[in-house]
């Protein structure tokens, strides 16, 4: 079963930004798919819950210079 998460995120402003953090969260074990809008400065992630959680995907986020709100 998968779970998503919408996650609201400060300091994205261009292409580079979101394929940095598409990246990160891409990395992190049991997500299974990443979307990133920049316009409503967004981050949706489906992942398995039973391999990661919502701290684990903030922290990859946050690890890359951007907060989450």
């Amino acid at each position: 079963m998968s779970m998503t998460a919408a996650l609201n995120v400060n300091g994205m402003t261009c292409g580079h930004c979101k394929a940095t953090v598409e990246k990160a969260v891409s990395a992190v074990d049991g997500v299974s798919e990443v979307a990133v809008d920049l316009a409503a400065k967004t981050v949706t992630v489906s992942y398995d819950p039973d391999k990661t959680g919502e701290a684990n995907l903030k922290r990859a986020i946050e690890d890359q210079g951007y907060s989450v709100l």
